[in-house]
């Protein structure tokens, strides 16, 4: 699940909606498809002057310079996709992820943390559904002359663009997405409404998950994605080696995140990052020895069953370390 939060497609988001209202609308200029109007959680059938209308006039108290909207993109994988469309039919498949983006819709007023805003209802937005995309030129497939920029992409391709004003419906209480602090004074932050992005792009999936009953395997998480691209060397390891374990024994699947919590309780207890590494891997080296050599899975509590082995590499470390201290 790709998730994004920018100002506009279509250059800035301190004027009117108008621009990118239109550039929305390129689908519905397609000759011998049938138009897909916008939505929100009231109605399926919001014609774009109304979303113009209703952005445009949503900015009591905004200045010249200020944001007045923002653009939500949530884009599902191929993967999916295609369990939406071998679950639903792909005829519904575009209801579906409607019925996501009111979801998601949910997650970004509650992610403010501001009082009265705690749902969709409180904010002001639209959302439209794109069946659609098409190459750029920083396609791999256009660099190597196998495709052209702006021919369209193959597969499903659904994905759901929100224009959500900068203004709860009230048009009283400003709401932005870019504000990321997390100053020294909470309160203040909190008052301001600062955003967690992370934390909403990591609910896209738990949404997505639940909702569908989709089960995400644990190396195309995003919580496995951003530790390894933005973890130090540790904890790539740490990550890519629970990864292997899931990959290898399919039940530790719902459980991949409570052995990453145990590792890091017994592993990184050392001020030296040459020792974490050496304790990540000895424990993971432990965990699948354990786990191919003896069948203990079936008949005891995995949750228990992975402290007990964890602890157990904690007990035999210091039982070394004694036989070397004497």
């Amino acid at each position: 699940m790709f998730i994004n939060i920018t100002k506009s497609e279509t250059g800035g988001n301190t004027g009117s909606c108008a621009q990118l209202v239109n550039y929305l609308e390129k689908e519905n200029k397609l000759v011998g498809f049938s138009k897909e109007l916008w939505f929100n959680e009231s109605s399926n059938i919001i014609a774009p002057f109304k979303v113009r209308s209703s952005i445009d006039a949503n900015v009591a108290k905004l200045s010249k310079i200020d944001g007045k909207f923002y653009l939500v993109n949530l884009s599902p994988s191929q993967k999916e996709l295609s369990y939406l469309k071998e679950r639903f039919g792909e005829e519904k498949v575009a209801e579906k992820l409607k019925e996501y983006a009111i979801k998601m819709m949910d997650e970004y007023a509650k992610n403010f943390k501001r009082k009265g805003v705690t749902s969709n209802r409180d904010l002001l937005w639209f959302g439209k559904v794109e069946k659609f995309r098409y190459y750029s030129y920083k396609d791999k497939q256009v660099k190597d002359g196998s495709k052209k920029a702006g021919d369209r992409k193959e597969g499903l391709q659904y994905h759901i663009q929100i224009i959500v004003s900068r203004k709860d419906i009230t048009n009283s209480i400003k709401l932005s997405p870019q504000n990321t602090s997390r100053g020294k004074n909470q309160v203040h932050s909190q008052k301001m409404g600062q955003f967690d992005r992370f934390a909403f792009k990591q609910s896209g999936e738990d949404v997505f998950d639940e909702s569908f009953g989709f089960e995400r395997s644990y190396q195309n998480s995003l919580a496995y994605s951003n530790a390894v691209k933005k973890g130090d060397r540790s904890t790539n390891i740490k990550y890519a080696g629970v990864g292997k374990l899931v990959s290898q024994f399919a039940v530790l699947a719902s459980n991949a995140g409570e052995i990453i919590q145990e590792i890091d309780r017994h592993a990184f207890r050392h001020r030296s990052s040459a020792d974490s590494i050496r304790s990540v891997v000895k424990i993971l080296n432990n965990l699948h020895w354990f786990l191919k050599r003896r069948r203990l899975l079936r008949h005891q509590r995995l949750p228990s069953f992975l402290r007990g082995l964890i602890w157990g590499h904690r007990v035999a470390t210091r039982l070394t370390r004694k036989r070397r201290r004497y």
